[in-house]
């Protein structure tokens, strides 16, 4: 068990709602997002979604902002475009030397499988007619989605959410295996990192959501939304692990963080860290009327 001083975490305490759900009651969520902060402008982008019957994650918005709260459209692209029944996470990186690159988890048609996809353009509102490539594809044995992508100089890393596809009414289970690249567009697997704990509250898997700053001296620390049962799905909470050279250990001593509201949902957390050495986190919340609001909370 690896047991380390507490980070700074995004509990709901003084959390500011950044964008609302799109409706009222459960399935409608925004958030899933995923956000950086480039020359004193934050860039966040999160999908859009609205209840089965109408269509789960219609839409992905790219918008900008100067105080990381409120923010100004600048693009937003739509399932039709990549033939997808939905989108879930997406992640928006800066690409030296290139401009922008926007990934997209997507949906196949009346199937559990997703693919990660891409569009890559010089400035993010062109991001909607950009160049598309698929990034990871998956296969009838894997369902990829929901990256989170880093970029420094010793090249490209992705956490990537991994689901068995083999046993069916089970799909819903997932781990997370541990990507490189050196462009960000073909990539080498490094293995399984994170799995669910049979009989813990993330028994029914572990997501990698976010990468904590830097510590001197620590060993590297990330943010990960599990569930106990195929019951919680779409209601993660989330849990700090520990990177131990090889695998991601969970931090047993820090309580799975929730939401006080209704599905307690507290999932997809983003990380960034502020020039006075605070972290700006956004997540995915629950309300109470079951919807899901995208806020913000300073650590």
């Amino acid at each position: 068990m690896v047991t380390l001083e507490t980070p700074a975490l995004p509990t709901s305490d003084d959390a500011v709602v950044v964008v609302p759900a799109p409706g009222s009651g459960p399935g409608n969520w925004a958030g899933a997002a995923s956000a950086v902060l480039v020359d004193g402008v934050f860039w966040l982008t999160w999908r859009v979604r609205r209840p089965l019957a109408e269509g789960r994650g219609v839409s992905v918005v790219v918008a900008r902002s100067e105080d990381g709260v409120t923010f100004e459209q600048v693009a937003e692209v739509y399932r039709e475009a990549f033939d997808c029944e939905s989108f879930e996470r997406p992640v928006l990186v800066p690409v030296p030397g290139v401009g922008w690159r926007l990934y997209l988890s997507c949906a196949t048609y009346d199937s559990k499988h997703w693919w990660v996809d891409s569009l890559t353009a010089a400035t993010p509102a062109g991001l909607p007619h950009g160049e598309r490539r698929i990034v990871l594809p998956g296969n009838d044995a894997v369902a990829v989605k929901d990256p989170v992508i880093s970029v420094s100089p010793d090249g490209w890393e992705m956490w990537l959410c991994c689901h068995p596809l083999t046993e069916a009414g089970h799909e819903d289970r997932m781990t997370t295996r541990r990507l490189t690249s050196h462009d960000g567009l073909d990539w080498v697997d490094q293995g399984e990192v994170l799995a669910g704990r049979a009989g813990a509250w993330d028994a029914r898997g572990a997501r990698v959501s976010a990468v904590l700053p830097p510590v001197d001296g620590a060993p590297r620390r990330v943010l990960y939304d599990g569930r106990p049962d195929a019951a919680s799905n779409w209601h993660e909470t989330t849990g700090v692990a520990v990177w131990d050279g090889e695998r991601l250990v969970p931090e047993e001593t820090v309580e799975p963080i929730a939401s006080p509201h209704s599905d307690g949902a507290w999932r997809y957390a983003s990380a960034v860290p502020l020039a006075d050495g605070r972290v700006r986190f956004y997540v995915e919340a629950a309300r109470p009327d079951g919807a899901h609001d995208l806020v913000t909370v300073v650590r």
